[in-house]
C-alpha cells in the first residue's frame, strides 16, 4: 500500500456547500491512484447523498465510494451533529485491494448472504483474514441476523455501524438501503481494529436461569427486579424509572477472554411481577450484568485502546476509521468534540473519518454504546 491518505470534512448550509468542500480538501488526487473512498453525511444529508457522490466522483476523480449517513459525522478532533454536513476519506487502495458489496439481505424473506466477494481475498493456506466496512439499516429487524450470516460465510473481520433510521442512507458503488453494504479489504494491508465500550459493571455477574423472549424472570434462581435493586443500591432502588433510564444490562460473550459483553437497554420493570425486560432476546444459561454509563471510565478505556492500537502496528499510523454509538460523541464525553480529541491526542492528526451510530459493528456481532477504530499503517 502506497500513496497517502486523503481526507477533508465541513458543515455547510445545504449540500452544495458541503460537498464543494470536501472536493477542495480532497484535491483532484492527480498525483495519487484512484483509490477507495470512504463518504459519511449528517442526516440533514440524508436525501442528498447521490447529489453529494456524483459531485465528489466529478470532481475528485476518486470512482469507488462506501459509507453511510449517521446522526453525527467524526473526523480528525471533530465532531459535526444537527447540522449538514460530511466528511470524506480517500485511502490509497489498488483496485485488486478492494471489492465493494452491494446490498444483502435487504429482503426480510431470504437472508442468503452469498460470500460477499471475501473470497477472492482469502489466502491459500489460512494468513490473515479480510476486513470488510460495512453499514447496516437500522430499520431492518433481521440486520443483526443478516451481520451474522455475512461474517459466517465471508470469512471476513467486520466493522462499521448502523445508519441513521432514514431510507437510502448508505454508499455501496451509488446510493441504497434496507440491508448491509459496504467493502470487502484484502488481507495484508496491516490494519489493526479495536473495541471501546461506555459502560462500567455495577455489579457481579449472573446467570439468566428463567426468562423468555426479551424478559428476565429470575437471575441466579432468584426474583431477577430482586436481583436488580440490590446491585444497584437503595438510591436507585427508591427511583426504579430512573433506574431504568440509567442502568443497562450487559450480555457476557461466551468465549471472550477480554470480558466483552452487549450492552442492551432495559425497555421495562414490572415491580408487581419482579420482572424485567431487555432490548434483546434471551436464552435461559446466559450470563449478565447491570451496568451504568459513566464518562470516566469511557474515556478511560477508549486511551486504553487507542494505545494498544497503535503499539500494535507495525508502523505509525497513516489514516483510520470511527464508528461511535450516538449515545456517545458530545452525550457522554461532552460538548467540544471531545471523543474525537481523546483519539488525536493518542494519534496525532491522522485522516480520520466515521460517523455516529445507531449500533455498532465489530467481527460477526452488534454492539451499542461502543467506538469501534481501525487503523491503517
Amino acid at each position: 500500500m502506497t500513496g497517502a491518505f486523503r481526507y477533508a470534512h465541513g458543515a455547510g448550509a445545504d449540500w452544495g456547500q458541503v460537498a464543494k468542500t470536501l472536493a477542495t480538501g480532497l484535491g483532484d488526487g492527480a498525483d495519487e491512484p484512484d483509490g477507495l473512498g470512504f463518504l459519511y453525511l449528517t442526516e440533514q444529508l440524508a436525501g442528498d447523498a447521490a447529489s453529494v457522490l456524483t459531485f465528489l466522483r466529478e470532481t475528485t476523480g476518486v470512482e469507488n465510494w462506501v459509507g453511510a449517513v449517521g446522526y453525527g459525522v467524526a473526523a480528525t478532533r471533530t465532531e459535526y451533529f444537527n447540522e449538514p454536513a460530511g466528511v470524506a476519506l480517500v485511502a490509497p487502495f489498488g483496485a485488486d485491494q478492494f471489492k465493494i458489496i452491494d446490498t444483502i439481505g435487504r429482503d426480510l424473506e431470504s437472508q442468503d448472504m452469498g460470500n460477499g466477494g471475501a473470497d477472492v481475498f482469502t489466502p491459500a493456506g489460512g494468513g490473515d483474514v479480510a476486513l470488510a466496512v460495512i453499514h447496516g439499516d437500522g430499520t431492518n429487524a433481521a440486520i443483526p441476523e443478516v451481520i451474522a450470516g455475512f461474517a459466517e460465510q465471508s470469512g471476513a473481520f467486520l466493522v462499521g455501524g448502523l445508519t441513521a433510521l432514514t431510507p437510502d442512507a448508505q454508499v455501496a458503488g451509488g446510493v441504497t438501503g434496507g440491508g448491509l453494504s459496504g467493502v470487502v479489504l484484502a488481507p495484508g494491508l496491516g490494519q489493526v481494529t479495536g473495541l471501546s465500550q461506555g459502560c462500567v459493571p455495577i455489579g457481579p455477574a449472573h446467570v439468566i436461569t428463567d426468562g423468555q423472549d426479551d424478559v428476565l424472570v429470575e437471575l441466579d434462581r432468584r426474583p431477577a427486579l430482586d436481583v436488580f435493586i440490590e446491585d444497584i443500591g437503595p438510591d436507585l432502588a427508591a427511583q426504579l424509572e430512573q433506574a431504568g433510564q440509567m442502568v443497562h444490562a450487559a450480555l457476557l460473550v461466551p468465549g471472550s477472554d477480554q470480558g466483552d459483553y452487549l450492552v442492551r437497554n432495559l425497555t421495562g420493570i414490572d415491580p408487581d411481577q419482579g420482572l424485567l425486560s431487555i432490548g434483546e432476546i434471551i436464552d435461559t444459561g446466559q450470563t449478565m450484568m447491570f451496568c451504568v454509563r459513566n464518562r470516566d471510565t469511557a474515556v478511560a478505556d477508549l486511551k486504553r485502546m487507542v494505545v494498544d492500537l497503535d503499539r500494535r502496528l507495525d508502523a505509525p499510523a497513516r489514516g483510520g476509521l470511527y464508528f461511535s454509538c450516538v449515545a456517545r460523541g458530545p452525550n457522554q464525553f461532552g460538548p467540544g468534540s471531545q471523543e474525537m480529541s481523546l483519539i488525536a491526542d493518542a494519534l496525532g492528526d491522522i485522516p480520520l473519518a466515521g460517523f455516529y451510530a445507531n449500533g455498532e459493528i465489530f467481527n460477526h456481532r452488534l454492539y451499542g454504546y461502543t467506538g469501534v477504530l481501525v487503523l491503517f499503517p
